[in-house]
């Protein structure tokens, strides 16, 4: 968190260097190019291109905080956002071909499977386009050549959730994952596992793009074992979905998840959910974005050598009234 806020400062007093007093306005938001109007003033820089390449899956709301994040950055920057996303690493590993055949200026990417998108990514690099990498893949980014990495260690993060969840008291817990082939789930739920030690925990695959099979899905476990005392869920999507799982079930079981928005910070506050990691997504897309201006136009790297983390921490009652202001902005 400090190399965060360290990275955050640098940014923010190059951005004065480069920046204008005037104030800007955008127009209406395409599918694929878009801009946010959130910034005081827009860099008397070149214009560039950059574009954002994710695993969003449909109906993940989650992603729609990166990208309010990588858009105040593109304001800022005097940037066009090109955002294009699919669940399929193969099918986003064509998303990076054609951002490459475009020439672009910069490219922010995720990385949910090294195998199917790694080659695709030295390509971008071969070619003489930056990379910054975000939110999934840090294991493997800067060995893949990208200029820096934001977001958090997965395993880092189960393991703090696995801690948490024995020192609430939970014996059985059930890690709900929602995408099959993304490791970055796969190292949560194995970092929940080494850190629940002396408890049971167990996987359970759904579909993450269908709300009503996940409710199904953890609701006939719930059903079929009701030893299950705690459920953890990857997102904050599934853990709303939980949530109707336990109250349909008629269990006992507890929730805590990864990730938030706005409907699961009013979870947290009325107790139907303990807790959320918060990897800071708003960030991550704001410093991929704002790290490829700061590279192409002034050299800079930020990390030294090292991931920039983003998270985890953890966000319940203690703080969720100072995170909810954030929340209700589509920030948080």
């Amino acid at each position: 968190m400090t190399r965060s806020k360290s990275a955050a400062t640098a940014a923010a007093a190059l951005t004065a260097a480069f920046a204008l007093a005037a104030c800007s306005s955008s127009g209406g938001r395409a599918a694929s190019e878009s801009s946010s109007g959130s910034s005081a003033g827009v860099a008397n820089t070149p214009k560039m291109t950059i574009a954002m390449i994710t695993h969003q899956a449909p109906g993940d709301t989650f992603w729609d905080i990166i990208r309010k994040g990588a858009e105040s950055a593109s304001s800022k920057d005097n940037v066009t956002l090109q955002y294009s996303n699919d669940p399929s690493a193969d099918k986003q590993a064509q998303l990076i071909q054609a951002a490459i055949d475009k020439k672009v200026d910069g490219i922010a990417v995720t990385d949910p499977n090294t195998g199917a998108l790694g080659a695709t990514i030295k390509k971008a690099i071969a070619a003489g386009i930056p990379v910054t990498m975000f939110n999934a893949g840090g294991t493997d980014a800067l060995g893949l050549g990208a200029l820096g990495y934001f977001g958090q260690g997965e395993k880092d993060a189960g393991l703090a959730v696995g801690k948490r969840v024995v020192g609430d008291g939970g014996k059985n817990i059930l890690c709900v994952i929602q995408e099959q082939g993304q490791q970055q789930l796969e190292d949560r739920c194995d970092g929940v596992t080494s850190g629940a030690a002396g408890a049971k925990v167990s996987k359970i695959y759904v579909n993450g793009r269908d709300d009503s099979a996940v409710t199904t899905s953890i609701q006939a476990k719930l059903a079929q074992d009701k030893s299950i005392d705690y459920i953890v869920t990857l997102g904050a999507p599934f853990a709303l979905d939980a949530v109707k799982s336990v109250k349909g079930a008629g269990s006992s079981a507890k929730i805590g998840t990864f990730d938030t928005n706005k409907q699961l910070v009013a979870a947290v506050q009325d107790g139907s959910v303990e807790w959320a990691i918060d990897q800071q997504p708003y960030l991550q897309g704001y410093e991929a974005v704002d790290a490829l201006w700061l590279y192409k136009t002034n050299g800079n790297t930020l990390g030294g050598g090292s991931n920039v983390a983003t998270g985890p921490a953890f966000i319940d009652k203690s703080n969720i009234a100072q995170v909810s202001k954030f929340a209700a902005n589509g920030t948080r």
